[in-house]
């Protein structure tokens, strides 16, 4: 029996705000065509992947209703951990499906599968297993963010979340900052958004004057934010991102 694929689908990244946008405008046809034909899902959460298959539904009839597409999601565990360590989470038994010959659709809550979001693991399963990967097109907040920056983008390194702790936050993103000015790699991190406002601080009281700061914030989004300039000049600003939607920070030179 012929295996199926491993598509990764990306999500519109208006997860868990008021507002959402049109599929149409964040999501090309095709994928939309693939997410549609597709019965079989491994994803975050069970609950958001079907409202996302809804949303899918208005534009393109569902092979299947939302009852009748069968779901596996990644452990808790995978969530909080991350699952990109080689040797963690083993994902293999969620492909079988693929192993009987049903494409898979691989959707986290927002933006592009195992990227800042769980299911490396998955792709990397698949992989292990000679099952076709596929990335199909759509929004991915870091490159968005970057672009819009005005910062390196032939250099950058995205380093996922910074400590908690407020000193350890300022050591860490003081040696962030070293290594942008020596480098001119620009670093991009991101927050829980309730935590926005209080990263927002830490940058301006632990960065030099020149360094220069972007955030970007509500991508895709009615209202969405892309903003660039040297600490200094933010220091003259109110903060541009607040503590109700996802932010995406870069640091460099």
């Amino acid at each position: 029996m012929a295996r199926g694929r491993l598509y990764l689908v990306p999500a519109p990244l208006d997860f868990g705000c008021d507002v959402t946008v049109p599929l149409g405008e964040v999501l090309p046809a095709g994928t939309l065509a693939v997410a549609a034909r597709l019965t079989h899902w491994v994803c975050e959460n069970a609950k958001s992947a079907r409202a996302f298959l809804k949303r899918v539904g208005e534009v393109q009839p569902l092979a299947l209703p939302l009852q009748q597409q069968q779901m596996q999601e990644l452990p808790r565990e995978v969530h909080k951990k991350g699952d990109h360590v080689a040797g963690g989470f083993d994902a293999r038994g969620l492909l079988q499906p693929a192993l009987d010959g049903h494409d898979v659709g691989l959707l986290s809550e927002a933006g592009m599968p195992a990227i800042a979001d769980p299911g490396s693991s998955v792709v990397r399963a698949a992989h292990e297993l000679e099952i076709e990967v596929v990335p199909l097109v759509g929004p991915v907040s870091l490159l968005l963010a970057l672009a819009a920056s005005g910062l390196n983008g032939q250099n950058f390194a995205f380093v996922g979340y910074l400590p908690q702790e407020a000193a350890a936050r300022t050591q860490r993103l003081r040696d962030l900052e070293a290594l942008a000015l020596r480098t001119g790699q620009t670093q991009m991190f991101i927050e829980t958004p309730y935590r926005n406002a209080a990263m927002w601080q830490a940058l301006l009281q632990s960065l030099k004057p020149a360094t220069r700061v972007a955030v970007a914030s509500g991508l895709t989004l009615p209202g969405a934010v892309s903003r660039s300039a040297a600490v200094v000049e933010w220091k003259k600003q109110p903060a541009p991102v607040g503590n109700d939607v996802p932010a995406v920070f870069a640091i460099g030179a």
